[in-house]
């Protein structure tokens, strides 16, 4: 392993000597959440800093009812398109590895372009891809859709479980001091999305991933923090622009519309969801096979919606690295590689 270099010894002792008020710092990206754990950066953070892995991991705020709704897409004898965490995730009564095991049709894809593949070789089946993400990947999932409308494949749908970042970070506005804003959505959404939460005294600082860009965003927060006003510093200017990316927003504005959606342990938040507009509707899954109101349940037991509001760390849940562990996962936030308790549990016990 290299040697630190002088900026970052520097940018160590700042935050080390750090002597103001308490803050608490949330970081919104799983890949944040892994990086800073394998990098050891949690150790030189101060007493009066907290640091809190939020909501940023995709897998982990889908909610159960989404899993229930997927199983029973499954049960009706339809092909499920999938990234390979989701199949692992537990809902109410199993999950889809259970219902592979069980015969259904459960295929693990790396793009939704490859269920576009699969359903126009099987056109005896109907294929339904699981489309969850945040800003950064759903235009794929927009792409995906219109590909399958200009094949005219009448075997395609999507379930969607779309989400926007913005509203969740009004949503947790009052539970933190700061946000860690995260890389790879603010490449798609640009810095003018976080200058309008300025406006509402939201602050936060864009980083990237390596070590010294974390320890930079850090030591920008404890600095603004102690002037006592709102601020928002991009702290990842070699790949986040003022705005953003526009074709790929635009794709989404285009192929999806805004509308409330369910987040685990947060709740419905108003206008933070994206579902298929109007004219993609024979490519929404939910109205091709009529689908019911889902509610799902989770494990009572696990600690996940307490988690990912930043009440609870992961290993002050009951199950963790007992009834809980990535090869047997109780919640959501073990199963992503991007989960704060896969995390936890890789570098923390």
């Amino acid at each position: 392993m290299s040697e630190p270099t002088e900026k970052v010894k520097a940018l160590e002792n700042l935050i080390k000597h750090y002597n103001g008020r308490r803050l608490r710092i949330m970081e919104v990206c799983g890949t944040h959440t892994h990086e800073i754990f394998r990098l050891g950066i949690r150790g030189i953070l101060p007493d009066a800093v907290t640091l809190i892995s939020g909501p940023g991991c995709p897998v982990c705020v889908t909610p159960t009812g989404f899993l229930d709704e997927a199983l029973l897409l499954a049960g009706r004898k339809a092909t499920i398109c999938t990234f390979g965490d989701l199949v692992r995730v537990p809902g109410t009564a199993s999950s889809l590895a259970g219902a592979r095991m069980n015969g259904a049709k459960v295929r693990m894809v790396y793009s939704p372009l490859d269920s576009v593949e699969y359903a126009a070789a099987h056109p005896e089946e109907q294929v339904v891809f699981l489309s969850v993400g945040f800003e950064t990947t759903t235009p794929a999932s927009c792409i995906a859709v219109r590909e399958a409308r200009e094949r005219g494949l009448k075997n395609y749908s999507l379930l969607t479980a779309n989400k926007t970042m913005e509203n969740a970070y009004r949503a947790l506005k009052d539970s933190v001091d700061a946000f860690l804003y995260p890389g790879h959505v603010s490449v798609i959404t640009g810095c003018h999305v976080y200058r309008e939460l300025l406006k509402e005294d939201i602050s936060g600082v864009v980083t990237g991933f390596s070590g010294e860009e974390i320890l930079t965003s850090l030591a920008v927060i404890l600095h603004r923090c102690a002037e006592e006003k709102p601020f928002f510093e991009n702290c990842y200017p070699r790949a986040v622009s003022e705005e953003g990316a526009v074709y790929g927003r635009q794709i989404i504005e285009d192929t999806m519309a805004p509308c409330d959606a369910e987040w685990r342990g947060l709740g419905i938040i108003g206008g933070s969801g994206l579902k298929l507009r109007e004219e993609f509707r024979d490519f929404d899954a939910r109205i091709k096979f009529c689908l019911p109101a889902v509610s799902g349940h989770g494990n009572p037991l696990c600690s996940c919606g307490d988690i990912l509001q930043g009440k609870k760390r992961p290993d002050e849940c009951v199950l963790f690295g007992k009834g809980c562990t990535p090869e047997h996962p109780a919640g959501a936030c073990m199963v992503s590689n991007e989960g704060a308790c896969s995390a936890y549990y890789k570098y923390h016990i």
